[in-house]
């Protein structure tokens, strides 16, 4: 992880000067940036982005990748989750609704969680059942943090779909959900279907983002 995460030790903090077309918060973005530890060691380590961090630091909290086990990266472009997941030994299948750049020893495939075809797809490309399921998927946001909330659910929902379906027993899942967490229907499914279950907010979560991830450990196979 990055090693030092304070504010104005052992670094000045870069400050961005508004300029002529520039809105406030594209300023803002741009300072933050610069400014971000995590995303300087993304790009030291060559990390496609920062969210590299947030699963190596789940990995090191729950020890989800394990060499040899076979990871289903849904959600994954640019492709940081699958680089760690295939840096750590992994058989890793990365699957967006977007057009992503190769990266070595992951299979990659566009694919639209919607579609019928595409669970059929995922299965071929694993060669077997999955150990991991990963999303880090988001709807776009809004500004309307309750709308935003839902639309993310069901992207949730929709990797919980494909999770349920391609998991070997005992097999773990990890999905993007908002604060507030998954709703009590959700977290019914999941903690029948599952051993454990935990919302958790990774460090390298930026503190003002409302994000959290639920792991789902122990799957007790498909009812």
């Amino acid at each position: 992880m990055p090693g030092d995460r304070s504010s104005g030790r052992g670094s000045r903090r870069v400050r961005v000067r508004s300029a002529r077309g520039r809105k406030v918060s594209s300023t803002r973005w741009l300072e933050r940036q610069l400014n971000d530890p995590y995303v300087h060691e993304a790009r030291t380590k060559g990390y496609r982005s920062r969210a590299a961090f947030k699963l190596l630091e789940l990995d090191s909290k729950f020890h989800l990748l394990k060499k040899g086990s076979r990871v289903l990266d849904l959600g994954a472009a640019p492709g940081g989750w699958s680089q760690v997941a295939t840096g750590r030994g992994a058989t890793v299948v990365a699957a967006d609704i977007l057009a992503m750049e190769p990266i070595a020893g992951v299979t990659v495939l566009q694919a639209d969680l919607t579609d019928p075809d595409t669970p059929a797809r995922l299965k071929q490309a694993l060669g077997g059942p999955a150990d991991l399921v990963l999303s880090d998927m988001a709807a776009p946001t809004t500004g309307i943090r309750a709308a935003d909330h839902l639309r993310t659910l069901a992207l949730m929902e929709a990797a919980l779909d494909v999770a349920e379906d391609v998991l070997r027993p005992g097999g773990a899942f990890v999905g993007k959900v908002f604060q507030g967490g998954a709703t009590h229907e959700l977290l019914a499914r999941i903690r029948k279907n599952f051993a454990t279950v935990k919302h958790v907010k990774p460090p390298a979560s930026r503190a003002e983002s409302v994000e959290l991830y639920l792991v789902a450990q122990g799957f007790r196979g498909r009812k």
